[in-house]
């Protein structure tokens, strides 16, 4: 099992930043892929950003050139920089890692953060 712990939500003005954060523990070996999900009340979870062990990212095109993602190999932590907050960015962000056993993929979730982007 991973355990996914994340940090760094909250309430932003438009235009404002966060720093999301996301450590994994417990079984975190053969990780090979870190990011995170969004969902707003009343919608499905979307794909935010993803990082694979490498330096390979991919970004929701309502994201690019607003948030970075990164990852500390090392610690198994991923990191979300969200700049130039948007309304549209309130929703609970999700950590998730997927991790290869036998040829089969497990993914595994966070808790949840909220952020809020609010004047």
């Amino acid at each position: 099992q991973v355990q996914l712990v994340e940090s760094g939500g909250g309430l932003v003005q438009p235009g404002g930043s966060l720093r999301l954060s996301c450590a994994a523990s417990g079984s975190n070996f053969d990780i090979y892929a870190m990011g995170w999900y969004h969902q707003a009340p009343g919608n499905q979870r979307e794909l935010v950003a993803v990082i694979s062990s490498g330096t390979s990212t991919n970004y929701a095109d309502s994201v690019k050139g607003r948030f970075t993602i990164s990852r500390n190999n090392a610690e198994n932590t991923v990191y979300l920089q969200m700049n130039s907050l948007k309304p549209e960015d309130t929703a609970v962000y999700y950590c998730f890692a997927d991790r290869i056993v036998l040829a089969k993929k497990y993914t595994y979730w966070g808790q949840g953060t909220q952020v809020t982007v609010s004047s």
